[in-house]
């Protein structure tokens, strides 16, 4: 519900118990859900976080976008540590667009082209790939699966990016070595690339309980973010339907992960971001660092404009709070209820981006609590204060409290109400 980087690894990996099947329906390797078992963190960046228990249907959605030696290197890694003991549990969609290696090239290029402008991408081709989808030029998981199909569709479009790639002054990618690195990919992944439409519809029909997983946050999305400092594909909660191929019936409720103060990673507007000894201080508790690129992520107090902004946008229907016991120790704890505009205070989000420069943002001060909370298993047994603060939070988001992550661990936390029942 912020910039991404809420803990949605947690909250997955919490509920998955309570669910057949998890779908992961946008973004690509640029995200990384973090995991942490019995002090064995684990970081996913393709792979839905369900993988993490036995008998959980794993789909990777047609609007992923899918990097295949990232995909290999984690179904590898997965394996290693015994954590993906039945290949048969991990689908591809046979529409899911495929991240090739010119992609990856041409993000670089791209970004070094906008100079101060940049944007902050992770560079992993995300962003040309999504290109290709939208002008028809991509190559899909199902033209992996089968390889002569692959071949005939490489040598059309390989020409076309490798002109591009040129006239930005990069080198080309080899057609031979392509082709041979791809063969490679179709003999490990075709397997796992399936009509995962079909194979959802018919879970769904037999009752199985669903839980679909987005990556980023909803301030990422392509049309409803910071633009043009967002991510390539849609990152709210309606993008979960055509993302893994389900009619907006068959959606009962909306989980939305919210942090208990505000992140951002790359460049763009970040109205509550502290530049202080305070910034440092969330930083270095919340190991604020991005577990897909490493980068110290920016930190600020709790956006109340930018939550209630991205709770209408998805319907959020519950929350989840993640990281509170990061707050542990603060005297007095800030929240941003509004924007300073030219003298004016709204509680909009502007469309566009140069509108944040000139936000002023108007703090509310609450009580902070001096009690280590990451041992508290109970909502009762919170702090006072900690309850006024998830209060807040709660009426400023208009949903119902369903979990508190209090700790990196997988059970430090408090289930208030599990969103299965």
């Amino acid at each position: 519900m912020q910039w991404g980087d809420e803990g949605k690894g947690k909250i997955i990996d919490l509920i998955t118990p309570h669910v057949d099947t998890v779908v992961r329906f946008q973004g690509g390797a640029n995200a990384g859900h973090t995991v942490v078992i019995g002090g064995e963190k684990t970081i996913l960046h393709l792979i839905p976080s369900g993988i993490l228990h036995d008998n959980c249907l794993c789909i990777i959605g047609s609007g992923v976008v899918v990097d295949p030696e990232a995909l290999i290197k984690e179904i590898d890694g997965l394996s290693k540590t015994g954590h993906m003991k039945d290949p048969a549990l991990l689908a591809l969609s046979q529409n899911a667009h495929l991240v090739m290696p010119y992609h990856r090239v041409l993000d670089g290029l791209l970004e070094a082209q906008l100079g101060g402008g940049k944007i902050g991408t992770t560079g992993r081709g995300i962003g040309p790939t999504y290109e290709d989808r939208a002008a028809r030029i991509g190559v899909r998981a199902g033209d992996l699966a089968d390889f002569e199909i692959f071949k005939s569709r490489i040598e059309k479009i390989l020409p076309i990016k490798n002109k591009q790639i040129a006239n930005l002054g990069g080198e080309p990618v080899d057609m031979n070595d392509l082709i041979e690195k791809a063969n490679g990919w179709s003999k490990r992944l075709s397997k796992h690339i399936v009509d995962a439409e079909r194979l959802l519809y018919d879970r769904i029909e037999d009752g199985k309980q669903v839980l679909f997983e987005g990556a980023q946050g909803a301030m990422l999305d392509i049309d409803h973010g910071t633009y043009p400092f967002v991510t390539s594909s849609n990152t709210v909660a309606g993008s979960a339907c055509a993302g893994s191929g389900v009619g907006p019936t068959a959606i009962d409720g909306v989980l939305g992960i919210i942090k208990a103060y505000t992140t951002r990673v790359g460049n763009g507007p970040f109205p509550t971001e502290l530049h202080d000894a305070m910034g440092d201080h969330l930083r270095e508790k919340g190991g604020e660092f991005g577990a897909t690129t490493g980068r110290p992520r920016r930190c600020g107090w709790f956006d109340a404009v930018i939550a209630k902004y991205t709770a209408r946008l998805s319907g959020v229907s519950h929350i989840a709070i993640t990281k509170l016991d990061v707050l542990s120790g603060l005297e007095k704890i800030k929240v941003c209820v509004g924007y300073r505009i030219n003298g004016a205070v709204t509680d909009a989000v502007p469309a566009l981006t140069e509108k944040f420069e000139g936000i002023e943002p108007v703090y509310e001060e609450m009580p902070g609590w001096s009690e280590d909370i990451s041992a508290i298993r109970r909502y009762e047994d919170l702090p006072d204060a900690t309850k006024s603060y998830v209060k807040f939070i709660s009426d400023t988001v208009g949903a119902k409290i369903s979990i508190i992550s209090v700790g990196f661990e997988r059970d430090a936390h408090i289930m208030i109400q599990n969103p299965f029942g």
